[in-house]
């Protein structure tokens, strides 16, 4: 459209310039060339003519100047003797269109003349002509081919040729620009006479023919879908399946021609169909036998049609069918984890199979046995189901057990599965799973050196699915460190992949990764919560993200805060913990805070939240340094009491002090009381030490030597001999012992303590076994061996508390200062006297 309206002001101003007489007007200048149509990127020479009556000319020196559209073109002049001649030679013309102008050099510059040069390229020949005839009412045959790439930036007119050689009629048939297809009505073909095509097309720089082609109409037919009638078994042979079939309703006349057929199968599990198998040379409705099929399998059928090198038919609709089934063969893929129970002392079992590239079900409905004996048995039974996986309980001296597959047909040899209880050795020390695509997962391992590894078997499972019928696993050769594991995998759905090692002699630990197919951004974000605040710090907390809602593996927890001067930080958080700890927090300043959860394939923010750092409270720090200071007087009064206080006084507060038999008096002693004496505070006496009491034992009978030897050397404890007999509460006029106080020993009569006392009075001292210590110190001042009193003042050496070696008594003492040398005598003799 603008290169028209060019032109028309090109030559308007030509012809405003040119020289008016009485019948038209003449433009001034003419602009001849050899053709305006020229090929894309030829040569051009153009000339130019001036009037000699042009207006523009008269009178003065003529200069002629080219443009082409907007760019000046140099020239070269034409020798003539007006000089108003001049030519112009483009070499290449690279313009699809452009106007060629010729101007007179004024001020401004005049255009005189013009032309417009178009250029393309001449037609290619047309390709991939081809032609299919409509056996449907009415019959057509419909040509079509491909113009060809090349933009010829011409308007190219094709032709479609028909020449039928019976009759030699033939026919043109002329398209409309663009048009690349053409049909041929009924009344200008025959079925089966032979027919020569071809395509012409033709523009501005020239015309071109494609290849002729030589059909017959009806083996250049596509026919209808054709129709399956039934799928069925052939009687006894296994493996194989019957279709008959039929062509539709508008071909049926042609039952009588012979066909070429393809049939193609599918079993009715997966979802890809086999290759095609063809039939040649067959009729409609004429059975056709397919066999080398699995038995007692349902399969799909399809077929579809042609005839001769005609194109092949759509293919028609599925039917199914199912072959003869037989006995399973081959033998099934196992998989059992063992458990001991320590209570029921048995073996608690899951037992997942699948089966091997052998196996052949051979039948629809097909269960599975699970049995202690080879031979499968009621009694040894001990799993039938029709899944994949088996939980029970096994006894603990089983060392195998046997699976076996049963359809109608029979059962399967069975399959020996060994039991491997769990061993401690490792054989894996890393692993990862990388997705491939929606559909399957790359898991590789690193292994160790382990002797007796046999395989390895790698185990996955849905973890939002706690249904172990769900569990699926392959096994992986020892020498593999990779598996590619396929199945049907939900985006954004975590999956738990774990890697056995199997021994010889049981399951090595295994090592466990999740993973997921496809990930991205988690669904939520948990909430901010403030745990601690403290000075400058601050602590924030948040929940674990539900397993469902992570979409991915999380592997960064961010949390980003700022204050009201805009300066952002960023806290990475430990993945486990889910916490961090602001630090150096600006105190009245008020922040905000977002969580930001991330995952390989995305990130998403939580909501914001707002605190504030309020300062310390300085009340709190006045009640606590009184606090600390009246604390810390208080210690040092109590140092120093103690220190410069009475400390024997002190002393006895704490530790309690035990009568000491070197330096013990007896302030108080009657016969009708044996009550502990207190220590009188007000006493001259320097640290005087009291008994706590006394307890006195009457023996009817006279000790031996024998028992004398039993008494000193008995390692039993006799702490308690001071409450018995004559200190026991039974006895009239005892009153008993104080809780606290410690026995100092046992005074041991020959007689009743009521009876009179005999000639020979018989005393043994037994010493308190108690365990506090006796002294006031470490030093003992206690004499070593005491000695009973005769009555006619004789000494008896009776050693009770120590050893009585090399101890001679004195001759000659006097009995008075023995007494007042041992205090517990004097008492005794007390006792004795008020007996009396």
């Amino acid at each position: 459209m603008i290169s028209t309206w060019v032109s028309v002001i090109v030559m308007l101003v030509a012809f405003v310039n040119g020289v008016r007489n009485e019948d038209d007007i003449q433009p001034c200048a003419k602009v001849q060339t050899p053709s305006s149509v020229v090929p894309l990127g030829s040569p051009v020479t153009a000339t130019c003519v001036i009037r000699d009556d042009c207006p523009l000319v008269i009178g003065q020196a003529v200069h002629i100047e080219w443009r082409l559209g907007d760019r000046f073109l140099p020239s070269s002049p034409v020798a003539t003797e007006s000089g108003r001649v001049s030519k112009v030679v483009i070499p290449s013309f690279n313009y699809t269109r452009a106007f060629l102008t010729c101007c007179v050099q004024a001020s401004p510059s005049q255009i005189v003349g013009g032309v417009e040069i178009r250029a393309g390229y001449p037609p290619p020949a047309p390709q991939n002509l081809s032609c299919q005839t409509n056996l449907t009412t009415p019959n057509t045959l419909t040509c079509k081919w491909d113009p060809g790439e090349q933009d010829t930036y011409f308007l190219t007119k094709y032709t479609l040729h028909t020449q039928i050689w019976d009759s030699n009629e033939s026919h043109a048939y002329n398209l409309p620009p663009g048009v690349h297809r053409y049909t041929v009505p009924r009344s200008d073909f025959v079925l089966f006479s032979d027919m020569d095509i071809y395509v012409k097309a033709v523009n501005e720089l020239g015309e071109a023919t494609s290849a002729h082609i030589t059909l017959e109409p009806v083996s250049a037919a596509k026919f209808d879908q054709p129709k399956i009638l039934k799928v069925e078994v052939v009687p006894r042979r296994y493996g194989c399946l019957r279709l008959s079939w039929c062509l539709s309703q508008h071909q049926a006349w042609m039952h009588n021609f012979h066909l070429s057929l393809e049939v193609r199968l599918k079993t009715a599990d997966r979802s890809q169909w086999s290759e095609p198998i063809l039939v040649v040379r067959t009729r409609p409705k004429r059975s056709v036998d397919q066999c080398r099929l699995l038995h007692g399998t349902q399969y799909l059928a399809q077929i579809r049609v042609r005839y001769q090198q005609s194109p092949w038919s759509e293919w028609s609709s599925s039917q199914s069918g199912v072959t003869l089934e037989s006995a399973p063969t081959g033998r099934l893929d196992s998989w059992m984890k063992v458990s001991w129970d320590h209570m029921r002392k048995q073996l608690n079992t899951h037992l997942l199979w699948k089966p091997s590239k052998q196996f052949r079900s051979n039948g629809q409905n097909v269960s599975y046995i699970v049995s202690l004996q080879k031979v499968p048995s009621e009694r040894g039974r001990v799993c039938s189901t029709t899944g994949n996986s088996c939980a029970f309980q096994l006894p603990g001296r089983a060392r195998k057990v046997y699976l076996s597959a049963v359809n109608a047909a029979g059962k399967s040899p069975p399959t020996e599965v060994r039991i491997y209880l769990p061993k401690a050795p490792a054989a894996i020390s890393e692993i990862t799973a990388i997705p491939r695509d929606d559909t399957s997962l790359l898991v590789q391992w690193k292994s160790l050196i382990s002797p007796g590894l046999t395989d390895y078997v790698v185990e996955w499972r849905p973890l939002l699915k706690t249904d172990r019928s769900f569990i699926q696993f392959e096994i992986a050769d020892r020498n593999q460190s990779s598996l590619t594991i396929t199945g049907s995998f939900e985006p954004y759905k975590p999956y738990g992949i774990s890697v056995y090692p199997r021994f010889k002699d049981g399951i090595g630990l295994p090592q466990t990764v999740n993973a997921y197919s496809r990930q991205k951004a988690p669904s939520v974000v948990p909430k901010i919560r403030i745990k601690n605040t403290w000075k400058s710090h601050i602590e924030l907390t948040w929940d674990e993200i539900p397993l469902d809602q992570r979409n991915g593996i999380i592997q960064s927890y961010k949390v980003i805060y700022w204050d009201k001067k805009g300066l952002i930080n960023v806290v990475n958080a430990d993945l486990e913990e889910r916490r961090v700890i602001l630090k150096d927090l600006n105190i009245l300043s008020l922040y905000e805070a977002f969580l930001m959860v991330s995952t390989p394939s995305g990130s998403r923010n939580g909501s914001t939240i707002h605190f504030e750092m309020e300062p310390f409270d300085a009340v709190a720090i006045v009640m606590i340094v009184t606090a600390s200071g009246v604390g810390f007087s208080l210690l040092i009064i109590f140092i120093v009491m103690t220190c410069f206080s009475n400390q024997k006084r002190l002393k006895g507060r704490f530790w309690p002090a035990v009568p000491d038999p070197a330096n013990s008096s007896i302030k108080r002693w009657s016969s009708d009381s044996s009550r502990d004496t207190q220590t009188s505070l007000d006493t001259d006496e320097p640290n005087p030490i009291y008994l706590s009491h006394l307890s006195f034992l009457d023996l009817t009978m006279k000790l031996n030597k024998k028992d004398d030897d039993m008494w000193s050397n008995s390692g039993e404890d006799t702490s308690d001999l001071g409450d018995s007999i004559c200190g026991s509460p039974f006895i009239p006029g005892y009153s008993g012992s104080n809780s606290d106080s410690v026995p100092y020993a046992t005074v041991i009569f020959s007689g009743a303590c009521t009876n009179p006392p005999p000639k020979e009075p018989h005393h043994v001292y037994l010493r308190s076994e108690s365990t506090q210590p006796l002294l006031e110190t470490e030093e003992s001042f206690s004499p070593k061996c005491y000695q009973n009193m005769a009555a006619d003042g004789m000494t008896t050496e009776q050693c009770f508390f120590g050893s009585c070696h090399n101890i001679e008594p004195e001759e000659g003492t006097d009995s008075v200062i023995l007494w007042d040398d041992f205090p517990f005598l004097r008492a005794l003799a007390m006792n004795e006297t008020q007996n009396d």
